[in-house]
């Protein structure tokens, strides 16, 4: 089955927690995609985003979280 990819006029952004909350370096991320993650530059809003297999993005918090 095909993971439904996000439209980035529609999907709802947040603020990565992992973002240090300042006006630069901030990732945003769009939840709702079952095994994928949109992710996204919040400087760049319209910009692409990309599209992160679930299980890779779970690997890649765990890891920065320790």
């Amino acid at each position: 089955m095909r993971a439904s990819h996000p439209d980035p006029n529609t999907a709802r952004w947040r603020r990565s927690s992992y973002s240090n909350g300042g006006s630069n370096n901030c990732v945003e991320v769009a939840d709702g995609y079952p095994g994928i993650v949109p992710v996204r530059d919040s400087k760049t809003p319209g910009g692409a985003a990309l599209i992160i297999p679930a299980a890779a993005w779970a690997s890649f918090v765990d890891h920065f979280s320790r």
